[in-house]
């Protein structure tokens, strides 16, 4: 008895019509909620538009924001790897999703799949309060004494590395994002886990960030072999290795030791909470919360320092004024470091590190999830289950005087454009989840700025659209901030041995 040939021939095109009836059915769901939002008319069955996000990311942001502002409402449409999204460009639309963070409105993702990549029971998933608790209980770590034995870290280890980045120039030109994400990620781990990440620990953690990486650029196949899933594994292996460090730190805390590092707050905190009270907690738990910390500071922060580079060399009357108000407080010749209370002096620094993270916004999205249907405005209800786009990168250019020009001075004292346009300051957030480590960032980029503009000759190596914009995943130079760099003084062998004596 031969295969049945005859009855899959007759089969087949009840098949197709099936397949066919699908794929109709897609297209008018999509059309069904994009109602009349500007955004692509038709999309590409399951998969939408997720190819050109992979591909040219920056291309399809920029398509979606110009859909956004062809409509007085500011929003539009489209449709990745089965799930309808909303880009919106109004800042009064973005405050409306982040004042609505909560179970029957908007839960805040961090990224479009990341519940799979972070876990369900995580800082960024929490709301009500659960999460105003957690924020209680995190306050300590960025107190004015917490700040200074950061700052401390912060200098000797960018000083550090600066050094090794004018050995590596030599006369030539060196990409500068793959040192600034490493510098950044020793200054992440030491700030926020200091001694109890131990070397080899180090390079483990570095190899699984890197793992993390670049699966968040990929599609969100969570299949062996495929760099989704090695970047869920990384993060639970990452999530792991600090929780190591937080019970290390609370054998520590519980013997009376001074804290050292930010786990070290943070669980100097959580132990005399839970002497005086029913209080519990888990170390699992705060590895978790540390990897966000983590998170959010690394990338972020990488792109910070990449763009403070070029625009300090694109405008030197800005770096000779950060210049010269350095040398008020701090002369490299006579070794030390700068004091916090020194550092907090520098107006027209942070002013400077303020208008960086203003006109390039690292982390230009805020990802939510709509719980229910939502009406965003009185014509417009976003169906439950849409991943809403707020972009903070839009509301940076709106309502600041001249918002496309690079002007620190906006920020200081006699404008302060930042309390007049602060509801289009979006770079932190707002609302409920507004970043608690605002301060710690700023600090952080205000140091750099202040460090390499005091010890570095940086010039940039320029060539056709170097500077313009890429995701991977925070924006960064096309470039990678190509720069040839050269020493300005000859503080670092004094620093160097200064380092290797801590």
């Amino acid at each position: 008895m031969g295969f049945p040939w005859s009855i899959v021939a007759a089969c087949i095109p009840y098949l197709i019509s099936f397949i066919a009836l699908i794929l109709l059915f897609e297209q008018i769901s999509y059309l069904k909620k994009k109602r009349f939002l500007p955004g692509p008319p038709l999309v590409l069955p399951f998969i939408g538009n997720a190819i050109c996000l992979v591909t040219n990311p920056t291309q399809f942001w920029d398509l979606q924001s110009s859909y956004a502002k062809s409509t007085p409402l500011g929003i539009s449409a489209n449709y990745i790897i089965g799930r309808y999204i909303v880009y919106i460009y109004s800042t009064d639309l973005s405050h409306k999703v982040f004042a609505n963070v909560r179970d029957d409105a908007f839960h805040l993702v961090g990224h479009p799949f990341g519940k799979k990549l972070f876990g369900e029971h995580n800082l960024i998933y929490m709301s009500g309060q659960e999460h105003k608790d957690w924020r209680r209980r995190i306050a300590p770590n960025f107190t004015l004494k917490a700040l200074q034995i950061y700052t401390d870290i912060q200098q000797r280890i960018i000083i550090k590395h600066l050094e090794s980045w004018c050995e590596k120039s030599q006369n030539k030109s060196i990409p500068l994002r793959i040192l600034c994400r490493d510098m950044n990620l020793e200054t992440s781990q030491t700030v926020f886990v200091g001694p109890y990440l131990a070397q080899e620990a180090r390079k483990r953690f570095n190899v699984d960030y890197n793992l993390f990486n670049v699966g968040l650029m990929k599609l969100p196949f969570d299949l062996p072999g495929f760099a989704f899933r090695n970047a869920r594994f990384a993060v639970q292996r990452l999530a792991e290795t600090l929780a190591g460090c937080a019970e290390e730190s609370e054998r520590k805390m519980k013997s009376g030791e001074g804290p050292t590092c930010l786990i070290d707050f943070w669980m100097q905190e959580n132990v005399r909470e839970a002497s005086e009270s029913s209080f519990e907690y888990s170390c699992k738990e705060i590895g978790g919360h540390l990897f966000d910390f983590l998170f959010a500071s690394q990338d972020a922060s990488t792109s910070s320092l990449l763009w403070a580079v070029t625009y300090l060399d694109s405008h030197p009357q800005v770096l000779n004024r950060v210049r010269e108000e350095v040398a008020n407080y701090w002369v490299p010749e006579k070794g030390g470091l700068i004091m916090g209370e020194n550092l907090r002096e520098m107006e027209y620094t942070e002013a400077v590190a303020r208008e960086v993270v203003r006109i390039r916004a690292p982390a230009t999205l805020v990802p939510h999830i709509a719980g229910v249907d939502f009406p965003l405005t009185e014509n417009y209800t976003i169906p439950k289950g849409t991943i809403v786009f707020p972009s903070v990168f839009d509301s940076s250019f709106q309502g600041f005087s001249e918002p496309e020009r690079f002007d620190p001075d906006r920020f200081l004292s006699d404008r302060q454009e930042d309390q007049i346009y602060k509801k289009n300051y979006l770079v932190f957030g707002a609302g409920a989840h507004q970043c608690v480590g605002q301060r710690y960032a700023i600090n952080h980029l205000k140091l750099f700025i202040a460090l390499f503009a005091t010890l570095i000759d940086a010039r940039r190596d320029r060539t056709d659209g170097c500077d313009e914009i890429s995701y991977v995943p925070t924006i960064v130079p096309k470039d990678e901030c190509r720069v040839f760099l050269s020493r300005r003084c000859t503080v670092f062998p004094e620093m160097k041995c200064q380092l290797e004596s801590t």
